[in-house]
This record gives C-alpha cells, structure tokens and sequence, in this order.
C-alpha cells in the first residue's frame, strides 16, 4: 500500500459483490470506498453516527486496475486530498490480498446542514482533525508535504 494513505480500512469482497462474469460488479466499488470514508470520518475527523454524516457526495470517479475476485480481503486506503471551505476531496486506492492495486479512485464531499437544506463551511474542529491526519494544507487545499 502506498505510503500516501495513512488511514486504511479492511473490507471483505462478500460473495453477493460476485456477478456473472466472476468477479465483483463495478458497482461494488463505490460501497466500498463509502465504508473506507465513514471509518475515516468516524475515526480521524471524529465524527460518528448518521448525525455525524454532515455531508453529501457531489462527485465520484474511479479506475479500474484489476478484477477483483471473490473471496479476499482488501485493503482501502482513503486520504483527503484537497480540503475546500465547504467541501473536500478524498482518494482512494484499494489493494488486493496479493498487494496489486485493484482500484482508484476520488470523490467530492459537500458539507451540508440538512435542517437548512443548504451548504455550510466544514467545521474548524473537522478542519484541525484532518489537518492533523493528513495536512497541513496549504494555498488551494492541497496538502503541503508529510501527511
């Protein structure tokens, strides 16, 4: 795994990701990149629960490297790459049991105040806790070296 991704989260390809064609459909990928970002929101930006997703997605794009194959265990390392006023990036690289890197991918997260129906700035407290995993960020959200 890439030094890059600080945080990582083990998934298990289930055997209902298995389709026709013998590996885990395309749609999978998204599932679990989202169970890699809610362990990351919940253990690195501290917040937990569905009172806790203050988000939505806005945006999703993905590379697919290798097939992946029914059973194993991956390895997906998310990062945030870029951190805005009201949204950020993250990216996602998940590796298979034998370490090739099977996918990639980003997605955007806009911060969103669902009593409002409205965005709303990401909140100092979140900023410092992704700061502090895998910043410091610098001009335009982009990290600045280490994290």
């Amino acid at each position: 795994m890439a030094s890059e991704f600080r945080f990582q989260y083990p998934v298990p390809v289930r055997f209902k990701d298995v389709d026709v064609g013998g590996h885990a459909h395309h749609s999978h990928a998204l599932v679990y990149f989202e169970e890699a970002r809610v362990a990351y929101w919940r253990e690195v930006a501290g917040q937990a629960g569905l009172d806790g997703i203050d988000y939505i997605l806005a945006e999703a794009s993905l590379r697919f490297h290798h097939r992946v194959f029914w059973p194993q265990e991956l390895s997906v390392g998310v990062r945030v790459s870029r951190l805005g006023k009201r949204h950020f990036e993250m990216a996602y690289e998940v590796v298979g049991a034998e370490g090739d890197v099977l996918i990639s991918g980003t997605t955007v997260q806009v911060m969103y105040d669902y009593e409002a129906a409205g965005t709303k700035p990401i909140p100092e407290s979140v900023r410092e806790a992704i700061s502090g995993w895998d910043g410091p960020f610098g001009p335009g959200g982009v990290p600045q070296g280490g994290g």
